[in-house]
């Protein structure tokens, strides 16, 4: 029991290192890109769709963000908001890059694909029905932060000079990773692709923490992502693989998922209509021991967006209950269609 407990522990504190890194870099660039993105969305339907969907695949859930920000400015129509949803993963994103990397692309580059042809086909629905995007949402553009020169010398010596609890603690935090990937205690017990990927990402991290300004470090890095998104991640992690290690050892799992599949296709759908990263990692996790076929990580994954619709929900319940609808027959008839054809 112990020893599963150590394993798991291990385990889910490689997932949340990568995610952490990984979400710091997406963060990071989005922020140094943020002034061309409204330029690129401007445009017809299937310009919507494509940037809509290609915001949407992209890992963590900035991309949602994103798209919410641009439909309630009137900028996207609401299929292309339902297709950005249905490309985006969340957070999940990154854990199913560190857990089986080749077919993580894969599934984000059908995303991609399907989120441009089921936002044509919500937007022929939204006309059938009558449905209007939101109309009376306003939500702030956000701006980077003005006169701040991010490669300054003398702007990263007096981040030093006055060093902040933020960005001592983030220092900290992934020097120890550093360290628990370099000395093979985290991660992959051997130098290969995987440990050296992990240390430059880590290096890169520490060079974004070490020279960001105070106001980025304190509100995108510390408090959204550090504060609010880490210890979420490392709990649904351990808890997952835990539970999974658990009910092979001492359950009969696969018996049972193999013999309920289309159940487990349900639940793992409904569960992906929660507006939160994490209960759809179990399923991830689950794909990963090979425990359930593609089709039904695929339908969970068309639903869920993680954390995605939460800002949309404090703006109009009424469109996002009707995009999480849409999502969910739309993952549902091809979350089935693929695996009654074996998939």
């Amino acid at each position: 029991m112990i020893k599963l407990i150590t394993e798991s522990f291990k385990q889910s504190l490689m997932i949340t290192e990568f995610v952490f890194v990984m979400m710091i870099l997406v963060d990071y660039i989005n922020v140094l890109t943020r002034g061309k993105m409204n330029k690129a969305v401007r445009g017809g339907l299937f310009r919507q769709y494509i940037v809509a969907s290609f915001l949407g695949s992209t890992p963590g859930c900035l991309g949602a963000f994103m798209n919410v920000s641009f439909y309630v400015h009137g900028l996207l129509s609401f299929g292309a908001i339902v297709g950005g949803m249905i490309a985006t993963s969340g957070d999940e994103a990154f854990v199913m890059l560190t857990l089986f990397p080749g077919k993580a692309l894969l599934l984000f580059v059908i995303l991609f694909l399907m989120g441009i042809a089921l936002a044509w086909v919500a937007d022929k629905i939204a006309l059938i029905l009558k449905i209007n995007p939101c109309q009376e949402c306003q939500l702030s553009v956000w701006h980077m932060e003005e006169g701040y020169k991010y490669f300054d010398r003398e702007a990263i010596w007096a981040h030093f000079r006055k060093l902040s609890l933020a960005r001592f603690l983030l220092l900290l935090l992934l020097v120890i990773f550093l360290y628990g990937i370099a000395s093979g205690n985290i991660g992959a017990p051997t130098w290969d692709w995987e440990r050296i990927t992990f240390l430059v990402l880590l290096s890169i991290a520490v060079f974004i923490v070490t020279t960001a300004p105070e106001h980025y470090l304190e509100e995108h890095i510390w408090t959204h992502i550090a504060k609010k998104h880490l210890w979420r991640i490392f709990l649904w992690s351990f808890f997952a693989i835990l539970f999974l290690d658990l009910a092979f050892k001492y359950f009969s799992l696969q018996a049972f998922v193999q013999k309920h599949m289309l159940w487990v296709l349900l639940i793992a759908s409904l569960v992906a209509v929660i507006p939160e990263s994490g209960p759809h990692l179990i399923f991830v996790v689950m794909f990963a021991n090979r425990l359930i076929p593609f089709s039904v990580l695929l339908a969970s994954s068309i639903v869920q967006d993680g954390h995605g619709m939460l800002p949309l929900v404090s703006y109009t319940v009424r469109d996002s209950v009707l995009i999480k609808l849409f999502n969910l027959v739309f993952g549902l008839i091809i979350g089935a269609i693929l695996y009654f054809i074996g998939l």
